[in-house]
């Protein structure tokens, strides 16, 4: 048995509030391969700081 089907034997043992919550986080796990969410560690904070010190 692969960890594909593991895991599905193990969705399907969960009451349907945790289904959803597996899912929306296999959601996330997609988008954050996707790139679409950009990652923190590569965010340039040097435009937030000059944009920081301009309005105080």
């Amino acid at each position: 048995m692969t960890v594909h089907d593991q895991t599905i034997a193990k969705i399907r043992q969960l009451p349907e509030s945790l289904v959803q919550e597996v899912n929306d986080f296999v959601e996330f796990l997609l988008m954050r391969h996707n790139r679409e969410l950009p990652e923190i560690a590569e965010s340039d904070f040097a435009d937030y700081l000059t944009n920081l010190e301009n309005y105080e």
